[in-house]
């Protein structure tokens, strides 16, 4: 079976925050969070941060080169809205999809059309993420919960409920924007497992392993 991560989210936006600071590589949001302790484990557009330090209304985050470099993180102003997730607790009830807070890369937004209450958004996106996105399948896109409606050789599209389009940033994003993708971590499992098993694939083994 596949074996569950220490920290994991579900992409069930708790709080939008607001970009109080930036630092050479640190980030202090503002937040009505409460109770956030430092070490704490933060989804911060969908990647995992750990608070370093804790003030009344806001926490910093530090966030490697690596981070930097494969993120929209650097491309945050103040006053930029970001969504916030507090890591699960086992105690918890669980919603979503198993998100790690680890962004396999960005996409860019190439189309957005209202259609009666709901909200189509199309993206553009690299070969290294449309490998693991299929239609019907989760994907988190700046850390929120989403189900594919349509994949393409170059993107991937998703409608948005009004829930979701009002209480996370993306009632906030436009044509073009960037936003971090996490792809469903099964996908990533069963590329792996493939890999090591090409010569001897069968329904049992898959079954044997966890995957369906």
């Amino acid at each position: 079976m596949i074996n569950l991560i220490a920290k994991m989210f579900t992409g069930l936006i708790e709080d939008i925050g607001v970009i109080k600071n930036l630092f050479s590589s640190k980030i202090e949001i503002t937040t009505s969070l409460k109770d956030i302790a430092k070490g704490d484990s933060i989804a911060v557009n969908g990647v995992c941060l750990t608070a370093v330090t804790v003030n009344q209304n806001s926490f910093i985050a530090d966030y490697s080169p690596y981070t930097d470099r494969n993120t929209t993180l650097s491309k945050l102003t103040i006053g930029s809205k970001v969504n916030l997730e507090r890591a699960l607790r086992f105690s918890s009830r669980f919603g979503g999809h198993i998100v790690s807070g680890h962004i396999d890369g960005t996409a860019q937004i190439s189309d957005i059309k209202k259609i009666d209450n709901f909200y189509k958004f199309s993206f553009r996106c690299k070969e290294n993420i449309i490998k693991y996105i299929v239609e019907k399948g989760s994907i988190a896109i700046d850390g929120v919960s989403l189900t594919v409606s349509q994949v393409y050789s170059f993107g991937f599209v998703v409608f948005i409920i009004p829930e979701t389009f009002t209480n996370t940033n993306i009632s906030f994003k436009k044509i073009n924007d960037k936003v971090n993708i996490e792809a469903d971590l099964l996908s990533k499992y069963l590329e792996k497992f493939i890999n090591k098993k090409t010569n001897n694939i069968t329904i049992e083994t898959l079954k044997g392993n966890g995957f369906i």
